[in-house]
């Protein structure tokens, strides 16, 4: 197997990874609080990334007060906004309209550059915007969309724009960190500001169900630490282009495993909201796009 080949086997299943983070954060949803859950999954991957860190030789940065600023907001929005808003969602719409939702980030992550940075959009960006908009339309206004599963897509979208200025403010960091360094900072950070509120859910988390808390693990050690492993293995035998394009198996991935895992019905809106959204992100890719290549880091 050749060293490309093998670097599209490892993008290909990091991928597979984040689509199941939709599936795992369905079932946290039905038995335990957001914020709680979010504390213990980085409770569990935390060590983890210590002792990647030990095993590798890796050092964390020395950082100015402006750096460590921006990694407490890029945890807040990032690792603990994104994820339980994404829980918190997905206790009120289904894991396949959430995983058509996710596919968006990388042209909501090129489109907050756009507002926030007065960087000049390519034709092709702006393609691609129509195009992921048109594949969320699909799926957000449905006839059975309305109330509570509207409320759950509005939710959903929200944690896209909190990776998406995730992905915004890592480029105002004036330390380049290393990626490993980068996210044993996040979810240390992450752990820290997501105990809080978990303290004061402590009364929701009464008869927590097992099964919630297996899907925590599995969050925590596979597509968080195993994700990162399996990403950072395959983009360093391949070109940036072609990782980027890897990020749109994430919400294919995510839509068969509803279907697949939580027998949850896919139809048309489904389907076409998809290839909405594959074709905005190939299109993203091809103008020269990077933004979903963060897309595993905070998985």
């Amino acid at each position: 197997m050749s060293r490309r080949v093998q670097g599209y086997l490892y993008l290909a299943l990091a991928m597979l990874t984040v689509g199941s983070t939709v599936i795992a954060s369905k079932l946290i949803a039905s038995g335990l609080p957001p914020f709680t859950a979010t504390a213990l999954r980085f409770a569990l991957a935390l060590p983890v990334f210590f002792l990647l860190m030990r095993t590798s030789g890796a050092r964390l940065p020395k950082l100015s007060g402006h750096d460590r600023l921006i990694l407490f907001i890029q945890a807040g929005a990032g690792s603990v906004g994104y994820t339980t808003l994404l829980i918190s969602g997905l206790s009120l719409t289904s894991a396949a309209d959430a995983g058509v939702i996710i596919g968006t980030l990388p042209v909501v992550s090129a489109a907050i550059s756009i507002l926030l940075l007065g960087e000049r959009p390519q034709p092709a960006l702006l393609f691609a915007v129509a195009l992921a908009a048109a594949g969320v339309f699909s799926i957000a206004f449905t006839p059975d969309a309305a109330g509570g599963s509207l409320a759950g897509n509005a939710l959903i979208f929200l944690a896209v724009v909190f990776e998406g200025v995730f992905i915004l403010l890592n480029k105002r960091l004036k330390t380049e960190i290393a990626p490993l360094a980068q996210s044993t900072l996040m979810t240390g950070i992450g752990l820290v500001v997501s105990a809080v509120p978990a303290v004061f859910e402590a009364p929701l988390a009464q008869g927590f169900s097992p099964g919630a808390v297996a899907a925590v693990a599995y969050y925590a050690l596979v597509p968080t630490v195993g994700g990162f492993l399996l990403w950072y293995a395959g983009a360093e035998r391949v070109s940036g282009t072609e990782a980027s394009l890897f990020t749109a198996l994430a919400p294919v991935s995510a839509v068969i495993l509803a279907f697949a895992v939580l027998g949850e019905a896919v139809g048309f809106n489904q389907i076409a909201g998809i290839g909405c959204v594959l074709a905005a992100v190939f299109g993203l890719a091809f103008a020269g796009g990077r933004a979903g290549t963060k897309l595993i880091e905070e998985r």
